[in-house]
């Protein structure tokens, strides 16, 4: 457990905005973040925690508070309840690619189309990060986590989480507040343990990601290959020589909309269903139940909607630039935000808030940022 002297958030996150906070720590091991997490939390001091930088956009003005600075890291192979699998318990602070590369490497299957993902393992359930149609949901077992309220260390399973599209219990959204106040200290994915370093992809957004058109096994190694070189080319791979990487990824969330609100859309403009979850447990009083449980009705299903369509079809191309500012929308990806060299938050936060005030005023919707925004204001 250490005192730091405080870095410009600017020098830590792939933003690149932020002055130095008022107070830095870091921990290197799970227990040291336990320690430090305490130590804060019983002096009432404002905080958040630091890991990966890339899901974080940092107002201009010093933060008046703690930056926990989360670096523990490390893999443990543990054995698996369910025949030919495996599962990986990974520190918090570990490097999400990292991870996957560890994955792909040692021929275990599930997170291999998430290659490429910024950030730390430990941020990823928070936000149930995903791509390709591949969710860290789908292999997420459990997490131990540190709540600040009681300052116990616990661990709970994923299905009480509550994890949903890019969103969990634990993701500060914009304007409002955690469900549960906790931090994340380590993560534990059930993998398929492959015997070749091969697997049949299933899924059809990945399917057509990949160019595929057989069922026939392909190397983990060569989808990975595949999604790093699709990222790079959307200027998703962090590159200290290319500003339109210098971003938090995708800016603004999909919408999600009720399908009412989707048929007033252009029908050009891409959607997808979001699936009602129709396996909701149900309970019967005993003095009510006659043998029969009733079917469950299909609540109406909501639609994704694409944020890309709708900033571009509201006059914001690749590229779009505020006269004089130097904030930009990245010339290969309308939903990434990218600092040009030199921008302030407060030029980004503009350009945001353009964006928002354009989508609005054509298609009547409000996006929401992705990323966390720490004395920021949209």
């Amino acid at each position: 457990m250490t005192d730091v002297a405080p870095i410009r958030l600017a020098d830590l996150t792939t933003l690149q905005t932020g002055a130095a906070p008022a107070r830095m720590r870091e921990a290197t091991t799970s227990d040291e973040l336990v320690e430090v997490l305490r130590d804060v939390w019983r002096t009432g001091d404002a905080w958040f925690v630091l890991g990966g930088g890339s899901n974080l956009f940092a107002g201009d003005d010093a933060f008046d508070g703690t930056v926990v600075r989360v670096r523990t890291r490390g893999i443990e192979e543990i054995p698996s309840p369910h025949e030919g699998r495996i599962r990986l318990r990974v520190q918090a602070g570990h490097d999400w690619d990292d991870l996957v590369a560890y994955a792909v490497e040692h021929g275990y299957a599930g997170i291999e189309a998430m290659s490429g993902i910024p950030g730390t393992v430990g941020a990823a359930p928070v936000q149930n990060v995903g791509a390709y149609g591949q969710e860290i949901q789908e292999t997420l077992v459990e997490v131990e986590l540190v709540d600040e309220d009681t300052g116990e260390v616990s661990t709970v399973p994923a299905g009480d989480l509550g994890l949903g599209f890019r969103t969990s219990v634990l993701k500060h959204h914009y304007g409002s507040v955690p469900e549960r106040r906790a931090v994340i200290l380590s993560v534990t994915l059930d993998l398929a343990a492959t015997e070749d370093g091969r697997r049949v992809v299933r899924g059809e957004q990945l399917r057509r990601a990949l160019g595929l058109t057989d069922d026939e096994p392909v190397p983990l190694a060569w989808v990975r290959e595949r999604i790093l070189a699709t990222r790079a080319a959307k200027g998703m791979l962090f590159d200290a020589d290319d500003p339109d990487t210098h971003g938090a990824g995708s800016f603004f969330q999909n919408a999600i909309v009720s399908d009412a609100v989707a048929r007033t859309l252009p029908p050009q403009c891409p959607r997808w269903p979001v699936t009602p979850d129709l396996d909701a447990v149900t309970i019967i009083p005993l003095d009510s139940y006659y043998g029969l449980a009733p079917k469950p009705a299909a609540p109406p299903s909501d639609v994704k909607v694409s944020a890309a369509w709708l900033i571009e079809n509201a006059g914001i191309r690749k590229g779009f630039r505020l006269p004089r500012s130097r904030a930009g929308v990245s010339t290969k990806h309308a939903l990434a935000l990218t600092n040009r060299g030199g921008a302030t938050a407060a030029e980004i936060a503009e350009l945001a808030r353009f964006i928002q005030s354009r989508v609005h005023a054509e298609f009547g919707l409000v996006l929401q940022p992705e990323p966390v925004l720490v004395d920021v204001e949209l």
